[in-house]
């Protein structure tokens, strides 16, 4: 039974496991699903501004008429490479004021919601002389490439769109002395850039209803698979419980039961008739056992109250003597050779408002417990104190102890300790139950520390 319900709570978490597996694939995909619907959005805003007629225009200016200027001088042979990319860039920085102008006063108009930052930048640029060119741009590595738009790293930053620009430029060839009419084919390649800072909240945010949704979804699973284990487990431990009882009762019945069936079988027998005194001898022993069974009802139905139910009868009585009196008869009542007693109570005199006899039934089922589970030498402490307007007593034995998880169901209804298959031990598993719905009723409190093989000591506080 044990490995079965392992079993399922295992197959339970495997499935749990799995379940969020399912849930964080799809919430994955749905996250890459809206950040690619994202970016196809923003990269659609901006290649609408981007094209705007007067950015066009200042684009147009730096590369037909400044570019076209530097590479003639190029040809010229009156700069260098390295020149025509200074005068290039020097060009873009005066236009670049006048482009983000536009530039952002057209994404205000967009209303997108949020920051794009952009920006142009330069990937090559080529001159076609047939069948030789030559690069003017890039000539090393890590060279400047931003033409128009905000400084931002790369690293982090989405390309949107790939342009080509090819021209034809006439230009006046200077070559010695020499003046005539040449042209050139020059291409120009661009790119354009945008970084959106805060995108991946942006995208999240859109997702938040799928996000909580799922969220609350796996706590409610957790939750329902969390109240049916706990509701399984609870289901067996009743199970054990009741199985346990039936046990106990049965054997505690058994005995009464067959010494009654002995007595009257006796009763039948014409030599017990003809002799009084062996007839009044089975006659009580009938009336014993009979009570015995009354008294194994009674414990059944009044110990299964509970603290909500019990009526208390409550008196003004004094510690001293109400402990004093419960002690000696307890004394005298359990019938063991080897029982000390120790009475350690509280000696200035304090007045206890209490039921004396539902308390005195409690605290006689601690000091029957201290016997019952006890060593040949028994030995009983019982130890009274005030403590924070709190009346407390510790009743300490030297028994065999309670194993720490025992403690956590001792005062259980119908729990035992050990093992409730043997019977040396008489009892339904009610006493100490009873203790603490009697002691609860009182408005206190009832704990247990114990040891193994050391011994126990309840501790009840009672508030004055």
């Amino acid at each position: 039974m044990k490995s079965k319900f392992s079993l399922l709570i295992a197959i339970s978490a495997l499935a749990l496991l799995a379940l969020c597996a399912i849930q964080a694939y799809l919430i994955s995909n749905t996250y890459e699903l809206k950040k690619t619907a994202f970016f196809n959005e923003t990269s659609n805003a901006v290649s609408e501004i981007a094209n705007d007629r007067e950015l066009d225009s200042l684009y147009d200016a730096l590369i037909e008429v400044d570019l076209e200027d530097h590479l003639a001088d190029y040809f010229n042979e009156s700069i260098t490479k390295r020149q025509v990319v200074e005068r290039f860039y020097r060009n873009a920085d005066t236009y670049n004021e006048q482009y983000m102008q536009r530039y952002e006063a057209l994404q205000l108009q967009k209303e997108l919601g949020y920051e794009v930052a952009y920006r142009q930048n330069l990937l090559s640029i080529v001159i076609i002389d047939y069948p030789n060119t030559d690069t003017i741009f890039p000539i090393k590595d890590n060279e400047r490439e931003r033409i128009f738009g905000q400084k931002f790293k790369t690293g982090i930053s989405r390309s949107i769109n790939y342009a080509r620009t090819f021209d034809t430029n006439e230009f006046i060839d200077r070559r010695g002395d020499s003046i005539s009419i040449s042209s050139y084919d020059f291409e120009v390649r661009t790119t354009q850039e945008i970084q959106v800072p805060n995108w991946k909240s942006l995208v999240l945010k859109r997702m938040w209803v799928l996000i909580v949704g799922s969220i609350i979804l796996f706590l409610f699973v957790i939750g329902l698979l969390y109240y049916s284990i706990k509701n399984l487990i609870t289901q067996k431990k009743i199970a054990e419980v009741k199985t346990d009882f039936i046990n106990n009762v049965t054997h505690e019945l058994k005995t009464p039961l067959a010494t009654l069936g002995i007595a009257t079988k006796s009763l039948r027998n014409e030599a017990i008739k003809s002799n009084p005194d062996a007839f009044n001898n089975t006659l009580g022993i009938v009336e014993r056992q009979n009570s015995r069974l009354q008294k194994l009802i009674d414990q059944v139905l009044t110990n299964s109250l509970s603290a909500e139910e019990l009526q208390l009868n409550k008196e003004q009585v004094s510690d001293n003597v109400f402990f004093n009196n419960l002690l000696s008869d307890f004394e005298i009542a359990t019938q063991h050779a080897h029982l000390t007693v120790l009475n350690k109570v509280y000696s200035p005199e304090v007045l206890l408002r209490i039921d004396r006899f539902h308390l005195t039934t409690a605290l006689l089922n601690v000091l029957e417990n201290a016997v019952k589970y006890g060593k040949d030498q028994v030995t009983v402490t019982v130890i009274t104190r005030l403590v924070n307007r709190n009346y407390c007593i510790e009743i300490s034995d030297n028994g065999m102890g309670v194993s720490p998880t025992d403690q956590k169901a001792i005062f259980d209804k119908f729990y035992r300790a050990g093992n409730s298959d043997i019977h040396n031990v008489k009892g339904l598993g009610l006493g100490l139950y009873f203790t603490h719905q009697i002691i609860t009723a009182h408005g206190g409190t009832i704990t247990l520390k114990s040891i193994e093989n050391e011994g126990s000591t309840f501790t009840i506080k009672l508030p004055l």
